[in-house]
């Protein structure tokens, strides 16, 4: 093993099952390898954080850390013409998102986000209309 520094905003950490700990590509989409992923992401727009779809990770929650700028993060309406929730993200906070529920982000300006969960059976949806 090498002792070299790791620039999170290129690659992510993966934690796995057996205690090991690797440098990986970062994934956003499912994932088999049974880790557990973090990942640090730069983003300007709100096309760099999937604005206009739903993300839901059923097998695990995520912390949706914000480094720096600030995001708000909407969790999908539980019950039809339900209304979204939505927590305001500044620089220094985080959000726990429950397994299982869909949620997306919006920027209030350009931020650093770290996200910390198990992708495996990770899934989008393209956010239709306003729920």
């Amino acid at each position: 093993m090498t002792t070299a520094p790791i620039d999170l905003f290129v690659s992510a950490l993966q934690f796995r099952p057996d205690g090991d700990v690797r440098v990986a590509e970062r994934q956003m989409t499912s994932s088999e390898s049974g880790a557990w992923q973090i990942a640090t992401f730069h983003v300007e727009t709100n096309a760099d954080v999937h604005a206009d779809h739903w993300e839901m990770h059923p097998e695990a929650e995520e912390a949706v850390c914000c480094l720096t700028g600030g995001v708000r993060l909407y969790f999908r309406a539980t019950t039809p013409g339900g209304t979204e929730d939505m927590v305001q993200l500044q620089a220094g906070t985080a959000v726990i998102v429950p397994r299982g529920r869909w949620h997306r982000l919006e920027l209030n300006a350009p931020s650093d986000l770290m996200s910390i969960t198990l992708r495996h059976g990770t899934r989008l949806e393209k956010r239709t209309g306003t729920h």
